[in-house]
């Protein structure tokens, strides 16, 4: 059977025969994939003409809510997905991480639309800044929708997650892809890509599946369009210095293979609780995808004193770990991906054994369970010990993509930092610890070359996601060989695939161009107290303004013995004299959010719903007994939240005294009903 191509809308074959894609564990052809034929430039051009047209006409929200449409589609129908998944070599644990993992992603990127994003088109990048003194002429970032296609180039190890983790954040930024799974798990993508299709949730052109190479698609690239590359680093370095890509300036992601250590604080002895979490997370990193993980640990940072104990330990849990065909509930790790693969792993592994010595496993063939040693890419996991590190080369230079790691011994806590940092850029370094004073010291050193670096004691190891977990919230991605680029991340993914602008105009432009009220903007009248207009009714703009009220004395001592609130600024003149910043007595400031609430609320039932918190309060002027105190409330952004009858409606509020001057200021956030009058 021959893999087919998603392009145009359309499902296509290569021509020709292609390259046979195996069972990692048996050897049998499953399918073969070739690309041979297709026009990658109306690839292309159908990605911008028409998926990133149709992508561009939902706002933000509208694309969450097709993402957690798709994961639901998806986690209904994953057992097909595990089901072929075991020909990768993984293990049901394995799968896991692969298939629901991918899925969860696009869960929490669907939540983090909605609730991060606006419910519009543009993401407004921070404050407006004040480039004039009257306030008349502002700059402010906004960001949109990059208007070309998101190359998404993925490597074999994680054939379901690596292609979600990219479209979740690209799709969500209104951004159609391109997506290239690596030829040796292709046949696992393809399935779960068919399952997108036949979801129907996403907009025609928004995705397309290339199986097989990616013949001239680079020669048509614009500087529109975007590349996320996961796999080695010598072939990002190909792709980034393509003279379409340079001449371009087109946007070029790398996640690249890296050596990640784990470090063993000085403070954790055998038997401690840090130590035995440090040699199951080891243990655990080697044999997970059999150690074919760019976050695996491929450097065990040990105390000196500490490094027979730990070699030990790892060996003995690792002679415990079951080997064979991973369909078997008894098996602990499965093959590598393919023949190819364990011959480089093995390759690999011979330059290390120059400086290390082979603990157990190795090169030889390994014991296995219900497998051909044979036809399987079957490696053992091999820990090797390095005794001096800082004189090793090859240690800090080579990557056995395998289960392979290699403990290696440190005097200070500096020189565990320069052990790890040798590794020339990390995508994750860990630290098994329960003296946090040496965890800062680890993370502050490790940062510089590190994307993420995880801590784990006592406290947290129940909860903690692991070393070589990649999270959705959290940037994946780290410098030097580790590729120098960042994914996922939370939002900060998805401003990847979007253009930062500086725009630079009045107030009223400013909110023209990014929906939101910007002060200094005009007031629209309602007619009615804004509080009375049900959701849709509302404007940006929508602005009420209170009478006044006198702060009294009365009132501050009320509210001092309302509150428990006595502190001296409020009660004691004289003391409150000797404040440089008061002069005197002044009403408590939650005094004055109170007040001003009296002030702008509509008391009857309508279709306000709740108040559900302040943003941004700040007090500018203080306020003195016979001050009088007025409120100006403003509509100043709007957020449906779809299905759910009511959206959030963020009011800017300022409270100014008698002269004009304001002496506070904050966002009131509200949900407000879609209908005049909830169950009208």
């Amino acid at each position: 059977m021959q893999l087919r191509s998603y392009v145009a809308g359309e499902w296509v074959s290569g021509a020709g025969n292609g390259t046979a894609l195996r069972d990692a564990s048996t050897g049998e052809v499953i399918a073969s994939a070739s690309s041979e034929g297709l026009d990658f430039g109306a690839v292309l051009e159908h990605a911008r003409a028409v998926g990133g047209v149709n992508l561009r006409r939902l706002s933000f929200h509208e694309r969450a809510a097709r993402l957690k449409a798709l994961a639901r589609f998806l986690s209904e129908r994953k057992e097909q997905l595990y089901r072929l998944s075991y020909a990768t070599g993984a293990t049901k644990t394995d799968s896991w991480i692969d298939i629901d993992g991918g899925i969860g992603t696009l869960f929490v990127y669907a939540s983090k639309g909605m609730k991060e994003l606006p419910d519009g088109h543009v993401y407004v990048d921070g404050p407006a800044e004040a480039l004039a003194k009257s306030g008349g002429f502002l700059g402010q970032h906004i960001c949109v929708p990059l208007e070309g296609a998101a190359v998404h180039i993925n490597a074999f190890n994680f054939p379901v997650w690596g292609m979600l983790e990219k479209l979740a954040p690209a799709l969500l930024a209104g951004m159609p892809a391109v997506v290239k799974p690596a030829t040796a798990t292709a046949y696992l993508t393809e399935l779960a890509f068919r399952l997108i299709v036949e979801s129907g949730r996403l907009p025609e052109g928004a995705v397309q599946l290339i199986c097989g190479g990616v013949g001239d698609l680079f020669e048509h690239l614009t500087c529109q369009d975007t590349i996320a590359f996961t796999g080695s680093a010598s072939t990002a370095r190909k792709l980034r210095t393509h003279p379409r890509v340079v001449d371009r300036s087109v946007r070029f992601t790398a996640e690249t293979d890296s050596l990640n250590s784990c470090i063993l604080g000085p403070d954790a002895t055998p038997g401690s609780p840090e130590f035995d979490l440090f040699v199951k997370e080891v243990v655990r990193e080697m044999t997970v995808k059999a150690g074919q993980k760019c976050t695996a640990i491929r450097k065990a940072i040990v105390p000196a004193s500490r490094s027979a104990a730990v070699v030990e330990a790892l060996r003995d849990a690792l002679e415990k770990v079951v080997v064979g065909d991973p369909r078997r509930e008894s098996v602990d790790m499965g093959p590598v991906a393919s023949l190819g693969q364990r011959r480089e792993v093995l390759e690999q592994l011979a330059r290390l054994m120059h400086e290390a010595q082979v603990v157990c496993g190795g090169s030889g063939a390994p014991t296995l369970a219900d497998a051909d040693v044979e036809r399987g890419a079957f490696i053992a996991p091999t820990l090797l010990h390095c005794r001096d590190g800082a004189r090793a080369r090859a240690l800090h230079e080579i990557e056995a993509f395998g289960p392979v790691s290699t403990v290696v011994a440190y005097d200070t806590v500096e020189s565990a930092i320069d052990l790890a940092r040798r590794g020339a850029g990390s995508l994750v370094g860990s630290v098994f610890t329960a003296d946090d004073a040496i965890a800062a010291q680890l993370v502050l050193g490790l940062a510089p070359f590190h994307g993420r670096v995880l801590v784990v004691n006592r406290h947290c190891a129940n909860e903690s996601t692991g070393h070589g977990s990649p999270l959705p919230h959290l940037v994946h991605g780290g410098p030097g060989r580790a590729g120098g680029g960042e994914e996922m991340g939370g939002i900060r993914g998805v401003l990847h695939y979007m253009q930062r602008t500086a725009v630079q105009g009045t107030p009223d432009v400013l909110t023209a161009v990014t929906g939101r009220w910007v002060r200094g903007s005009r007031e629209l009248d309602p007619g009615v107290h804004p509080f009375r207009q049900p959701f849709g009714a509302l404007r940006i703009g929508d602005t009420f303004r209170s009478g006044e009220r006198e702060v009294t004395l009365q009132d501050i001592e009320r509210f001092a013995a309302i509150s428990g609130d006595y502190f001296y600024a409020h009660m004691d003149e004289a003391a409150a004299r000797r404040n440089p910043l008061f002069g005197g007595r002044v009403a408590h400031g939650y005094f004055l959010l109170s007040a001003a609430a009296g002030l702008f609320v509509d008391p009857p039932l309508g279709p306000v719903l709740a108040n559900y918190g302040i943003d941004g309060l700040r007090f500018t002027q203080p306020v003195k007994a016979g001050d009088r105190i007025k409120v100006r409330l403003t509509c100043k952004e709007k957020s449906l939240r779809l299905g759910q009858g009511y959206g959030e409606v963020r009011w800017d509020t300022q409270i100014a005294n008698q002269d004009d001057v304001t002496v506070a200021q904050y966002d009131v956030l509200t949900m407000v009903s879609e209908q005049a009058v909830p169950g009208g």
